[in-house]
């Protein structure tokens, strides 16, 4: 079977990229085709793929920063002729799932999110923008061939149920659960008590609220320390008391250390998944989490972590007060953790896609039908 992957842009290192790592991993031979590819800002065993990036990679400077090329990554995804290819896999947040696929060849997306720039986070993004009179009818356009595209996927695979909930929002289709993978083996409890401080390790984007945990900490008078980098970086650092501390981008083993030894992790984001609060509880470590997105299927409330019902330094502060008269048990946190490892994702995924292949060959096409999520999950 000839096996090609699509995947949105290529120039970034993260939770999307660890998850593409899988997938390469059950299809090596797979070329992988994407809108931009920057090698250099990728770990080396990424860098021997067989990547083949768009007409956008001509542009000077697009590798390396993608969001304003967005308007033309429909038809960048559509230029690729995928004639050969018997199963295209689409790992898509934006424009990937888009490929025109011929007849006979099976479209099988494994869906980050629909696009946030374009749906639920629309008006975060373009808020207070000078240009937005001019990005709002580019934007509706891209709605449009959005929903358009979804309707050439045979079928969706979504990472959470607050994913699948957003594509039967936006595309009205079902969409099966697969929870990404998480490398559980990096992570172990340290059997010794917490250290002094709380811990948050994302990258510094709005829509992660950082601020959040910064003021909560600032608040309370509590230590945090802060891993990542990213454009809102300055503006958190002014926000920053005495007792947060901004230490950039760390290796893999440097943040499980700073897991094991955290009081908790802070996760104040309305997250698709979200990687760091499975990372925190395979360290033996507790999250204090927004109770929305997909730390509610992650985390545990009151066994593994408190949730906060509010996004406000209120709301984040008193979960944090209410944690410290509670206490967690590090092995559960760990067993909790145990149910998103990497094997259980490579033979869920790797399950689901053989049993669409083989209804694919065996059953006449016939319309789709729109139907409620279901979970294999």
């Amino acid at each position: 079977m000839r096996v090609a992957i699509t995947y949105d842009w290529l120039n970034q290192y993260g939770g999307g990229e660890r998850v593409l790592t899988e997938l390469h991993g059950l299809f090596p031979d797979a070329p992988i085709y994407t809108a931009l590819y920057d090698p250099s800002r990728l770990p080396a065993h990424m860098q021997g793929w067989d990547v083949r990036p768009s007409f956008l990679q001509r542009i000077p400077f697009a590798a390396r920063r993608h969001q304003p090329f967005l308007p033309l990554m429909p038809a960048a995804f559509e230029e690729f002729d995928l004639s050969e290819y018997d199963l295209v896999l689409t790992m898509s947040s934006a424009c990937a799932k888009g490929v025109i696929t011929p007849p006979g060849t099976l479209n099988l997306c494994y869906c980050l999110t629909p696009c946030r720039y374009i749906w639920d986070l629309y008006h975060e993004y373009t808020r207070g923008l000078r240009l937005r009179p001019l990005i709002a009818p580019v934007a509706q356009w891209l709605r449009m061939w959005d929903q358009l595209s979804s309707e050439r996927v045979d079928d969706f695979m979504a990472i959470s149920h607050e994913v699948a909930s957003r594509i039967r929002r936006h595309y009205r289709r079902d969409a099966e659960v697969i929870y990404p993978p998480v490398e559980v083996d990096r992570f172990a409890p340290s059997g010794r008590p917490a250290e002094d401080f709380y811990l948050v390790v994302s990258r510094h984007v709005a829509y992660k609220r950082l601020d959040l945990a910064v003021e909560a900490a600032n608040r309370l008078g509590r230590r945090l320390v802060v891993v990542g980098d990213g454009p809102q970086r300055r503006r958190l650092e002014a926000l920053a008391g005495p007792t947060v501390e901004f230490i950039g981008r760390q290796s893999d083993e440097q943040i499980a250390s700073l897991y094991a030894r955290c009081r908790a992790l802070l996760f104040p984001g309305w997250e698709d998944f979200g990687i760091a609060p499975v990372e925190a509880q395979a360290a033996g470590r507790p999250v204090i989490a927004y109770g929305r997105g997909g730390a509610t299927e992650t985390v545990v409330h009151g066994a593994t972590g408190v949730f906060f019902e509010e996004q406000s330094v209120d709301s984040l502060a008193q979960a944090m007060l209410d944690f410290e008269r509670m206490s967690f048990d590090p092995a559960l946190c760990r067993r909790n953790a145990e149910r998103f490892d990497r094997r259980e994702f490579c033979h869920r995924l790797r399950e689901a896609i053989d049993r669409r292949v083989r209804a694919a060959r065996e059953t006449p096409a016939v319309p789709r039908v729109r139907t409620e999520s279901r979970d294999s999950a």
